[in-house]
């Protein structure tokens, strides 16, 4: 280590009184981090490209400054969503700090990256004051039945007005109307479910019939449009 003549000319002095870092919660306890062994919690962030074309939302369980468990959900890019495949494959086993400084395909998953990294680093994670934190697998848990992502999917134009595509329910088949010709209420289709009963043995027919449901005031439509046609 090289030091300028200014400073090897001063005289030592004795360090005063050290009290190391501010401790931040994590998992039911404060703790002074001081290596990145020293993190854990489990968080949420969301990212996005410079053309802001797309974003990522990216859950990260961390133990012991090691990432256990990623879910990746992308949106809005063809190309991001093979990038969430790999990043998925890359962020497990690394410590936050390596994450931070690998490059995960894409902008939007990187900038997540970097979002969830200040959370976890300052004892901003979900799981500041929940003892021991999460179990491994906790992230599956955003998803629901049938692991899906929680998507809403709406589009509207001044000439022809709003349709409903996918919401949290599921993907939308049919929007109810009154006589004003407003939406009033919609059927659904809970695709993750739907596709776990016929990977399960069920016909497809069945299978639609059981993952379908309805919401709002659909029993008092004048009539059903199909969004995507209508």
């Amino acid at each position: 280590m090289k030091y300028s003549r200014e400073v090897e000319e001063m005289c030592p002095l004795v360090k005063g009184a050290y009290h190391g870092p501010a401790p931040i919660p994590q998992e039911g306890k404060w703790t002074q981090a001081k290596e990145i062994s020293d993190i854990s919690g489990l968080t949420h962030g969301v990212g996005w490209c410079a053309p802001q074309q797309g974003t990522c939302k990216l859950t990260l369980n961390v133990k012991e400054g090691k990432i256990q468990e990623a879910l990746v959900e992308t949106i809005g890019c063809s190309g991001m969503t093979h990038s969430a495949a790999m990043a998925s494959e890359i962020l497990v086993g690394k410590t936050i700090l390596e994450a931070l400084n690998t490059d995960l395909v894409c902008d939007a998953i990187n900038t997540a990256m970097r979002e969830l990294f200040l959370q976890i680093v300052y004892g901003r994670t979900q799981t500041a004051f929940s003892e021991d934190g999460l179990p491994i697998g906790a992230g599956l848990e955003d998803l629901g039945k049938g692991l899906r992502s929680q998507v809403g999917t709406t589009y509207a134009t001044l000439a022809k007005g709003p349709r409903y595509l996918e919401l949290a329910e599921g993907y939308i088949t049919k929007l109810a109307i009154d006589e004003n010709d407003t939406i009033i209420g919609y059927k659904f289709v809970h695709l993750g479910k739907m596709m776990e009963m016929i990977s399960n043995g069920m016909d497809a027919n069945e299978a639609l019939e059981k993952a379908s449901g309805q919401y709002g005031r659909v029993d008092d439509a004048v009539k059903l449009i199909d969004p995507r046609h209508e």
